[in-house]
């Protein structure tokens, strides 16, 4: 039975992180036009969308950006059919050199980040990958680490976190779940 444990952030929090990763984002990566970022379906494809909006309004910078569904790249995708909505992967410029900055919602085991690293890679070669996330829970099973975390929120293997967002949730939230009996 799952219910909510804590509020960890509202929309005023997640806006305020969404804007210091954008800063990071920019620090760390002093040539822009070799930058793009794309966002993991599905929550991490619309905190990509606004992380390259607050990036080109901080920067006065066009950034190339897009969206990859990693649902065919994962090793459990013959166990895990019930998977949220498939849907194609967007990338509109050429990944070769570039360095991509993966965007996702909550970084777990590192499962999903390998799966879209291997997508990335079905584009071309880029220079580098980095890897932004909202929210880094832990209990990793893959040497995957973050360049950008929003917050880290340690969890038990009970507690998941989940992250809201307007655009498909109706509002901008992340919440600490209970999944325990």
């Amino acid at each position: 039975m799952k219910k909510i444990k804590a509020h960890l952030q509202n929309k005023n929090d997640l806006n305020r992180t969404l804007v210091r990763i954008s800063h990071e984002i920019i620090e760390k990566n002093p040539d822009l036009s070799k930058i793009a970022i794309v966002g993991i379906r599905t929550r991490g494809e619309i905190i990509a969308q606004r992380i390259t909006q607050l990036v080109e309004k901080i920067s006065n910078i066009q950034i190339d950006n897009g969206t990859i569904d990693v649902t065919f790249y994962r090793d459990d995708f013959k166990s895990n059919l019930d998977s949220p909505k498939v849907g194609p992967s967007d990338i509109k410029f050429d990944v070769s050199n570039r360095n991509i900055i993966l965007i996702d919602d909550v970084l777990y085991t590192g499962r999903t980040i390998r799966a879209a690293m291997d997508e990335v890679f079905s584009y071309g070669r880029p220079a580098s990958i980095q890897l932004g996330v909202l929210v880094d829970r832990g209990h990793r099973e893959l040497p995957i680490k973050t360049d950008f975390v929003g917050k880290n929120y340690p969890t038990s293997i009970n507690e998941h976190i989940h992250v809201h967002i307007k655009e498909i949730d109706g509002a901008d939230e992340v919440l600490l779940m209970d999944y325990s009996e």
